[in-house]
């Protein structure tokens, strides 16, 4: 499998299918593998880049806890559509990849065609609440020190199976990449300018409220809530996930289809 290799940290990827660039990034703790339910149907009539975030699955765990990061992230993500010749891409994920995906958009507002924003929240405007959540951080990635891959079982299912070599890049990770530091993100949503979707399993309470908050403040943004699903929500309800996202998808191709017509 091919390797991007940027400031000295390998980054995994894989490239499935052709046609438009679909960017997607799993969720933390979890890799590119939890889209493999998903190659098939997405990588049909677009070209579905896959890929494994710093400290994860099969990507490099730089011992700094620097190299760790929303910026180093987004970097990744800029250097991955260089590597495969895209100027563009639909850009989506799950949880902290959608959350990544929104930090992208507002990094590279030009790069980005589409948005698939999925069990995902949006960051916190009260520094009281991003507080809160960032001692939750802190307190994963003390206990992946702790108690090492053993952690992983408790967790959602894109995260209980997913494979990783230890557990010190998820520790530098939560610290780095799932800790927030301002409002910036969340106070973008109203200046995002280009098709988004928004899917939320009608299970993953923590995330519904994030869900109809970034429906309501994307201008034109669309919600999907799917039925029996938790937080991996494309592993609880696979088909139903595919026949959510399709139909976004189809509609972008129609809709560049017809300007170029025009």
């Amino acid at each position: 499998m091919p390797k991007l290799r940027r400031d000295g940290v390998e980054i995994h990827y894989e490239v499935h299918g052709s046609g438009p660039t679909l960017l997607l990034t799993h969720g933390y703790s979890s890799t590119g593998e939890m889209w493999q339910g998903q190659i098939e149907a997405l990588s049909k009539n677009h070209r579905l880049v896959l890929w494994d975030m710093r400290g994860h699955g099969r990507s490099g765990y730089p011992d700094d806890q620097s190299a760790y990061s929303e910026a180093a992230t987004v970097a990744d993500m800029a250097a991955l559509l260089d590597e495969v010749g895209a100027s563009s891409a639909i850009v989506g994920g799950l949880s902290l990849g959608g959350y990544m995906s929104l930090a992208f958009y507002r990094a590279h507002p030009e790069r980005v065609r589409a948005l698939l924003i999925i069990d995902t929240g949006p960051g916190f405007k009260k520094d009281d609440a991003r507080d809160a959540w960032n001692r939750r951080a802190h307190e994963t990635g003390d206990r992946f020190e702790r108690e090492g891959l053993d952690v992983l079982k408790s967790f959602s299912r894109e995260r209980a199976d997913a494979s990783h070599r230890d557990a010190s890049g998820l520790a530098r990770a939560a610290r780095g990449m799932l800790t927030q530091r301002d409002a910036r993100v969340i106070e973008s949503l109203p200046d995002i300018r280009v098709p988004s979707l928004v899917v939320v399993g009608a299970d993953d309470t923590p995330f519904l409220a994030a869900s109809d908050y970034m429906a309501a403040k994307i201008p034109g943004a669309r919600k999907v809530v799917i039925p029996a699903a938790g937080h991996a929500v494309n592993i609880d309800q696979p088909q139903a996930f595919i026949e959510a996202v399709l139909p976004f998808l189809d509609s972008l191709e129609a809709k560049a289809a017809r300007e170029v017509a025009s």
